[in-house]
């Protein structure tokens, strides 16, 4: 993975998880509250899931164990 596509990845993460909340609060309007849980918590998950993993990622290349190539021009 180089740089340009980790914040490629680090956009979709944020993305998705701004997108459940909008899915949340969107579906709490016209379902309910349990719906909207059950719509919101796969998107959040995904997103939290990203997130997390490009966290250790970059804790990673910081410490030199796992490097982020530069993007070749």
């Amino acid at each position: 993975m180089d740089r340009s596509g980790f914040v490629k990845l680090a956009l979709v993460a944020i993305g998705l998880v701004v997108a459940s909340f909008f899915v949340r609060g969107f579906s709490q309007l016209l379902f309910g509250r349990g719906v909207a849980d059950l719509l919101q918590a796969p998107l959040a998950v995904v997103g939290f899931a990203l997130l997390v993993y490009l966290f250790v990622r970059a804790t990673l290349d910081a410490v030199g164990l796992w490097r982020i190539e530069d993007a070749e021009s």
